[in-house]
């Protein structure tokens, strides 16, 4: 039987997450819509640890200064009063029609000037309610018709707003650091930074690109037919990895963020034997320390009582998968079948200390190559081992 979550497993909800209200492109609400401190409370008592924030999530979009302080204040409070940690804030620069053609890289000058007002005064309220993370998803910047954009001039754009944020968040001393979440599609045909490497390649460019980072979706790298796994350690393996979002996919569809787990079941498990467990023949290697952060929707099928039970799922769902990736790490048979397989062999430097191309080259290891040929590596029986801890 699954242990209940508590907040040393560091869980988080996106208070979009329970508080959609079942709205689609197809149909209306399906079911009310509640006050963010309804949400907070409710997590709390789940066992969650905290809870994050696009802006417009708390407060409406046209809100003066005081009717911001005003209700993101007594989010705050309610959350402290929880035990809840406000741990990543975010900004919506997608819902507005202000913002169709993108908050950044908008072919209009004076919206990406308001879109850049926006996402500053939001790192101000990220850092008023004690966040440590602000994720930026460019959800609309990006295109349906390839003559839309001077793509040179896009990349710029967003270069210079990222540039901004970030400059302004040291200039000001903030404790804060951005995190960017790549899509491939959906709501722009196109967007930019469609997945991990492509935000890995922009950060590379960037003046202020020691506190840029990633917060790669489960969903939204296997919306472009990637593996998220993959994506993570790629991200780890760059000192890149700030946040994640846990959610569920089931293939080449639209964005189904599903309960976690309730999509492709065993990459899940190996995502979690990675966050949990590290890289097997790295012992040393880099490790993700930040929070178990959802980003899913409660089917629209469900009324509120079926929201909570979605926010305890995706929690069982992570802890059932931790304890099976540490059996499955202590299981002998597994070691065995890493050694078969040379997952450990991996982690030895193809180049003995000080070895030059040149003296490669001139070097003949005796390799017989017929022999290396017929080499069996096992990797469908430790696939099957790992099956049979995910089922068992």
């Amino acid at each position: 039987m699954v242990r209940e979550p508590t907040p040393a497993d560091k869980f988080s909800f996106g208070l979009w997450t329970v508080g959609w209200t079942g709205t689609d492109p197809f149909g209306g609400p399906t079911r009310p819509a509640l006050d963010p401190w309804e949400y907070s409370d409710r997590l709390a008592e789940l066992g969650a640890w905290g809870i994050t924030f696009h802006d417009n999530d708390v407060f409406p979009f046209e809100a003066d200064d005081a009717t911001r302080d005003r209700i993101a204040g007594r989010l705050k409070d309610a959350t402290d009063r929880a035990g809840l940690v406000i741990e990543m804030v975010t900004t919506n620069t997608f819902s507005h029609p202000i913002f169709k053609d993108g908050g950044l890289t908008s072919n209009d000058r004076g919206v990406r000037r308001y879109g850049l007002r926006k996402i500053l005064r939001a790192v101000d309220l990220a850092v008023q309610v004690g966040a440590t993370t602000f994720v930026m998803w460019g959800g609309r910047e990006g295109a349906e018709y390839d003559g839309s954009k001077d793509l040179v001039a896009a990349f710029d754009r967003y270069r210079e707003g990222l540039d901004t944020v970030a400059g302004y968040i040291k200039s000001q001393g903030y404790d804060l650091r951005i995190a960017l979440e790549p899509k491939p599609n959906e709501p722009r045909g196109d967007i930019f930074l469609p997945t991990v490497g492509h935000a890995l390649a922009l950060i590379a460019e960037l003046e202020h690109g020691d506190i840029v980072g990633l917060n790669p979706e489960t969903g939204h790298e296997q919306m472009a037919n990637l593996n998220y796994t993959h994506a993570l350690a790629q991200a780890l393996w760059s000192g890149k990895l700030f946040h994640i979002d846990l959610n569920g996919q089931r293939g080449l569809k639209y964005d189904q963020d599903l309960v976690f787990g309730h999509g492709d079941l065993l990459s899940a498990f190996f995502t979690v034997d990675l966050l949990e467990n590290g890289f097997p023949a790295s012992p040393e290697g880099p490790r993700y320390t930040g929070p178990r952060h959802f980003d899913y929707k409660p089917s629209r099928t469900e009324h509120l009582d079926g929201v909570w039970e979605s926010a305890k799922a995706s929690m069982s769902t992570y802890l059932m998968l931790a304890e099976r990736a540490r059996a499955f790490r202590a299981d002998p048979r597994v070691q065995d079948a890493m050694a078969y397989a040379g997952v450990f062999e991996l982690a030895e430097p193809t180049l003995a200390a000080g070895e030059t191309a040149a003296e490669l080259l001139a070097h003949d290891d005796g390799f017989d190559v017929t022999k290396a040929a017929e080499r069996d590596y096992g990797f469908v029986r430790l696939q099957q081992l790992a099956v049979e801890h995910l089922v068992g």
